[in-house]
Formats: structure tokens, sequence, C-alpha cells
């Protein structure tokens, strides 16, 4: 029987163990994180599912320390496989299993290597994206490659909607691909790293908006960081505005010849940006409360009046 060491966590990481498993593969250790109480836990646990399969679990602080790589080699894995395990792996513990270490990446590489890929493309305003599998080196995301999956990316769609076709995506592409790799036959392809991106991680104060760049710019950020992310964020004198989802912009020629502004039209939020261009938003929070809801007894635009004494407020 085919033995493996799996680093996982998140969604990815439950989907893609959930793999191996129907697979057959013994998996001798997962490897995978605490969570932080200071964190919004809001996918599934890896842990759990383990526990449920009877899979000892370990939640090391350094995964490359000596004493973690000598416990893992000593049982003899064939693979090495990492799931949206969020630590690098260095060399000694690359080299430990014969068949390989495969690493699922949430991008259609060389595309949006590196941390968040899926916020970073919706960001970019990609129609596409997905999911990859390709062989670990010690330079992140940089292996052949041995399956992929695209999935759409549509005009409305935030990062939580794009995040869990991706999801589907790792599990098809893992599905696939799994019988030619215990084989031995998986064919990989060395990846072009020119032809494609690498992106850092993102803090949520890079969610503030600018509200002066194209509606549509704006749009792909809210939606890039929407719930369960941190959201995207205007500040005013009077609080703080967080705008939780938007619709593609339509209008491009506002009322108010391209000044950011915060306004109301027939019982609807608008926001007009600095091209112009007019972006319905759906969901507005002033300081932790809705500005919009179907409970309120005021009006979005009887709000605006309230709150800062305007129907239209200047977004500057």
């Amino acid at each position: 029987m085919t033995r493996a060491v799996v680093f996982a966590y998140h969604n990815v990481g439950v989907r893609c163990l959930s793999v191996l498993l129907a697979h057959g593969i013994d998996v001798a250790c997962v490897v995978t994180h605490a969570d932080d109480p200071a964190e919004t836990i809001w996918f599934d646990s890896v842990a759990e599912l383990a526990a449920r399969h009877d899979i000892p679990v370990i939640t090391p602080e350094d995964p490359n320390a000596p004493e973690v790589v000598a416990g893992l080699a000593a049982l003899r894995p064939d693979f090495l496989f990492s799931f949206y395990y969020r630590l690098m792996l260095k060399p000694p513990l690359l080299a430990l299993p014969p068949q390989g270490a495969w690493n699922m990446h949430g991008s259609l590489l060389p595309r949006y290597r590196g941390r968040v890929p899926v916020n970073w493309a919706i960001i970019h305003g990609e129609r596409e994206t997905g999911a990859t599998l390709h062989r670990m080196l010690e330079k992140p995301d940089a292996g052949e490659i041995v399956a992929q999956q695209a999935v759409p990316i549509l005009p409305d769609d935030t990062a939580l909607e794009v995040f869990n076709k991706v999801t589907l995506a790792a599990e098809l592409a893992l599905d696939r691909v799994l019988p030619d790799l215990l084989a031995g036959r998986g064919h990989a392809t060395r990846q072009d790293l020119s032809a494609g991106s690498y992106f850092g991680g993102r803090k949520a104060e890079d969610g503030r908006i600018d509200w002066s760049r194209p509606a549509l710019a704006v749009h792909n950020l809210i939606r890039a960081v929407a719930p369960p992310y941190p959201g995207a964020y205007s500040d005013t004198a009077k609080g703080r505005l967080r705008v939780l989802r938007s619709l593609h912009p339509t209008v491009k020629a506002g009322p108010f010849g391209g000044r950011p502004t915060l306004f109301t039209d027939d019982g609807k939020l608008y926001a007009e940006c600095g091209d112009g261009g007019v972006l319905r938003l759906l969901a507005v929070e002033f300081d932790g409360l809705p500005l919009l809801s179907s409970q309120a007894t005021m009006s979005a635009g009887d709000r605006l009046n309230a709150i800062f004494g305007t129907p239209a407020l200047p977004l500057t």
C-alpha cells in the first residue's frame, strides 16, 4: 500500500485529504496548524477529518525542525503532499519521499505564484483561475506541473465564491491524476516562470478603498476582500464605512462628474468613482451597523442624512 505524509489545512486540505483516503492511500501522519484564536475560522478542519480516520496529527510550530523531519522520515513515506499548508517546507523534508513531494496551489500556475492567489486574481479582474498540482521545490510554486483544473470567475463573484470553486477544482485535479501519479506515470510539465507572476500576502489595511480609482477597480477590490475576509473600507470624518458587496458597474457617467460620492437613488445606494463609473452597493456598514437593511425603519437616504447631514456624501 502506498504511504504518504500529508501537510494540510483549510477546505482544500480537507477535500484533498479526502481524495487520498478514497484512493486507498495509507496516510501515516497529518501535519496541520493549530487554529489561531485571533483568526475567524470559517473553514473546515483537517484535524477533525484525520481524527475520524484515526490518523495521527501533529501541529509543530516549525515543520522543518530536525526532530520533526526525523520523526516523519521514520514513517518511510512514498509521497509527501501539501494542501494549503501555510509554512514553507525545506529540502530535508522534500527529499524524504522517493516518489516526490507535491503541492496543490490555488491558481493556474505559473500565474499567481505566492500568497492568497484567489484574492489577487479577483483584484486584477481575471475571468479564470483554478488549481494546480505541482512538484515541490525549495523555490515556492515553481516545480513541474502534473495536473490543472480551471474554473471561471464571474464579474460579481466574491473571493469566497471563487475559493469554493477552486476547492472543487483542487479535488477534481487530484482525483483525476492520482492513479497515474501512484503508478509512476504522471506526466510532468516544466513551468515557464517568466510567463507567470508572484504575489505576497495581504493585510486587512490593504482593503482601504481609493474612490478616485475607476469603478471597476473599486468593485474588484470590494469583492476580493468581502467576508469572511476583512472587507473593503473607507474612513469618513464621522466613522468608518465598510463596503461588503457591490455590483459590476454598468453606468459609465454618473451625476457627479467623476467626483467620488456616495448617494441614493430610488431607495438604492450607489457610489460614483473617479472615472465617473457608478457602483451599486449591496451591503454597507457604518461603524458596524448596516446602512442598508430590509428591517431598517429608516431608508438609506434618510440614514445618510441623519449620520452625515447630507443625502450625497463626498468620498474624498
